[in-house]
């Protein structure tokens, strides 16, 4: 089998096919070229050696034309004087198909041609609108790593195609995959220190002082899927993912590191390739100084879903489509507030009423109180402190501000009144997320109280602490039952996801407002320093359904009961109680009055309904 290697002229550097041919484009920086060139071994091995040319020199590119057959299982990399490295615009790469492999180095990585023959079918992105959705953070191998987790290909894309019908049970419509294009996850760093295993008998450290980077926030090579998080050819194994999601109206929005540095055309071209290729819903970037401007410009890319923390969402609408509403920017201080909120502190209850109806025109809100970085949901409530011993840097690294409250003892414990302090502190953070206007983030595992054993930053925890533990959605079934109830609730009443943003006025002239704040006195809220409860009514005459139920949310974070007064409903109509986070599950409660006493730390529902006989 020969293969024959010539030169072309690039208009812009990448991998390209036209027929049987390969044509590579690579930019040398160096006046030097002639010590530049192509290192290209056939199917048997055989290596091929290709100086760079001026015949194929446009600027610093040089381009390159390989024909012959089985180019697949071909693989190349380039060389400059002394210096052998993969094409960071491969679609594939051979030496990575390992996690955790510390015997490969970067001059043994090699670039691998990738021909898009994927048979799409009917494929079509779900477009799901922000005020439907629900966003579902995951990293591919944590979540079903685990032995727990019942999948054939654990950690893999094949792994969370496995899950899928678990997803869609608990109303997830976009899972954002943290970074899962190629990069090497092997650390050295000569700093490192082991650690002993803590009180979870955590996994051992790797050998050799070697840590591997389960997150992924480095310089990577963007434009191909990672090897290590596929049972098959990634290429193949990441579009049948996304195939088999998009058949049950799940969408995919996929993490993005850039570092400062990075060239500003390669990111867009990085976010088009995935959006055209891979048929990707959405992007999240994260990264200093991101071409915004011209991603939001781009053409392929003006419908592609786009989260970031910017304060840009005014001057980047006017490049956009009009009425389109793509960007969703984070609820600036939801997290943290939310959190000092749920303990208890004051001064937030008014900051609490203004994140709760967040929903602006221009773009969606992503509410979110759990990330892949700080405490699990259930670990706010179990720590105060941070326990990143195991990760090797002596307990320095991570945020030393979580905002948690261990409930009266630090770790885990047997006391009943502890165990259900926790449970109703993890229902009521549950019950806001939920019930709030923006977009609802979850993070894998916190709809069934998955911990990390305190870590608040397990960015190297290739074990039981980096994995979700789905043995956790067997043992914590109550918060898990409670999370479909608050789904459900979401799913039934519009007016608590509105497509539009309420505006605290009877603009419909029917004699309630959208939305109205209270307290010990109907109308009269007290959103003043010291407060720490508030009741919030939503008017379902607002609500796009044809359901015209009045909702009362009463929301007590003192420590202290606290007395809500109801407005009056229509006549003939009277409240009842939904869900109460402080009754166990089951728990009948007598109510028929116009004032409720709410238990301290807790949030309840209420709705109106027909008095018997009217």
């Amino acid at each position: 089998m020969s293969y024959q290697i010539t030169y072309y002229k690039p208009e812009r550097q990448g991998v390209f096919f036209d027929g049987e041919k390969c044509m590579l484009a690579v930019e040398f920086c160096t006046k030097q070229y002639e010590t530049c060139g192509l290192l290209f071994w056939d199917a048997k091995g055989q290596v091929y050696r290709k100086p760079a040319s001026a015949e194929g020199k446009q600027g610093t590119l040089f381009g390159f034309v390989i024909e012959g057959e089985e180019l697949e299982n071909c693989t190349y990399q380039f060389y400059q004087e002394d210096e052998v490295f993969p094409d960071p615009y491969a679609r594939g790469y051979v030496g990575l198909e390992k996690w955790g492999d510390a015997s490969v180095l970067k001059e043994n990585i090699k670039s691998r041609p990738v021909k898009d023959t994927f048979d799409w079918g009917d494929d079509r992105l779900p477009a799901t609108p922000y005020h439907e959705s629900l966003v579902y953070g995951l990293n591919v191998r944590a979540f079903t790593m685990d032995k727990s987790s019942g999948v054939k290909e654990k950690g893999t894309f094949e792994g969370i195609v496995e899950k899928s019908d678990y997803l869609k049970s608990i109303g997830v419509t976009c899972v954002e995959l943290m970074p899962c294009y190629e990069y090497e996850e092997c650390m050295r760093d000569p700093a490192f220190q082991k650690a002993k295993p803590n009180a979870a008998e955590t996994v051992g450290v790797e050998k050799e002082q070697v840590r591997v980077n389960c997150w992924g926030f480095q310089e990577g090579y963007y434009f191909a899927p990672k090897a290590s998080y596929a049972a098959q050819r990634p290429e193949v194994s990441f579009k049948k993912m996304v195939k088999a999601l998009h058949e049950k109206g799940i969408e995919v929005m996929m993490q993005f590191y850039f570092p400062a540095d990075m060239n500003r055309s390669m990111i867009v071209e990085i976010l088009r390739f995935w959006a055209i290729t891979y048929h990707i819903d959405g992007v999240r970037l994260i990264g200093q100084d991101l071409p915004l401007k011209m991603i939001v410009q781009d053409p392929v890319l003006k419908e592609l879903k786009i989260r970031c923390s910017t304060d840009l969402a005014e001057e980047l609408y006017s490049y956009m489509i009009p009425g389109s509403k793509n960007l969703l920017l984070e609820n600036i201080g939801f997290k943290n507030d939310l959190k000092r909120f749920l303990k208890g502190e004051e001064n937030l209850t008014n900051l609490f009423v203004q994140y709760h109806r967040a929903n602006p025109k221009i773009n969606g809100v992503l509410n979110a109180l759990t990330d892949y970085e700080g405490f699990s949901l259930y670990d706010l409530y179990t720590y105060e402190h941070k326990h990143n011993e195991s990760n090797g840097e002596e307990n320095r690294d991570g945020n030393d501000f979580n905002f948690s409250w261990n409930c009266g003892i630090e770790g885990e414990t047997r006391k009943k009144s502890i165990l259900a302090l926790r449970m109703k502190q993890m229902k009521n953070a549950l019950a806001l997320l939920m019930l709030s206007q923006g977009v609802p983030y979850l993070f894998s595992g916190d709809e069934f109280g998955n911990t990390r054993f305190g870590n608040n930053n397990p960015y190297c925890q290739d074990n039981e602490i980096g994995h979700v533990k789905w043995t956790k959605a067997a043992r914590n079934k109550e918060l898990l039952s409670f999370y479909k109830e608050l789904l459900a609730l979401r799913k039934s009443y519009s007016v608590l996801h509105g497509e539009k943003e309420l505006k605290m006025a009877d603009v419909l002239g029917c004699g309630y407002p959208d939305i109205s704040y209270h307290g010990k006195e109907a109308w009269r809220p007290d959103l003043t320093y010291v407060s720490r409860a508030v009741g919030i009514m939503l008017c379902g005459k607002y609500a796009k359904s044809a359901e015209e139920d009045f909702l009362y949310l009463a929301v007590n974070m003192h420590f202290k009961e606290q007395e809500f007064a109801f407005p009056k409903l229509p006549k003939g109509y009277v409240w009842e109680t939904v869900f109460d986070t402080a009754l166990l599950p089951k728990a009948q409660k007598e109510f028929g009055a116009d004032v409720i006493t709410a238990e301290e730390r807790s949030v309840s529902l209420y709705r109106s309904v027909k008095k018997a006989g009217c």
